[in-house]
């Protein structure tokens, strides 16, 4: 009898070690998708400030929209974190780049 309680014991620990690994996976897939769709909402509404050129048009535009946002997508979308997402895409305009750095996250 012990030894089929081993055996269930070892089976249980190879797929509780399944499982755990394919959370994980599913962890950095979630994370890089994110940081791709925050740069580009953040590199997306750069573009729109910047062809109408005007700071208040930009401080306008991303208070009107973060409040669409939220009420649609939650607090991800606030005012502060769109500035975060436009800064972001500001600093890593090249997408070549974003997108292996998106993978290397944990």
């Amino acid at each position: 009898m012990s030894n089929l309680q081993n055996t269930d014991n070892d089976l249980f620990q190879d797929l509780a070690t399944i499982i755990e690994q394919g959370k994980k996976q599913v962890a950095v897939q979630v994370n890089s998708t994110l940081t791709i769709t925050f740069w580009q909402v953040g590199k997306r509404i750069n573009e729109d400030v910047l062809q109408n050129k005007r700071a208040e048009y930009g401080k306008r535009i991303v208070k009107t929209i973060a409040i669409q946002l939220t009420g649609k997508y939650g607090r991800s979308f606030d005012a502060k974190n769109l500035r975060r997402m436009m800064q972001f895409a500001d600093v890593f305009s090249d997408f070549e780049i974003v997108v292996p750095l998106a993978r290397q996250l944990s």
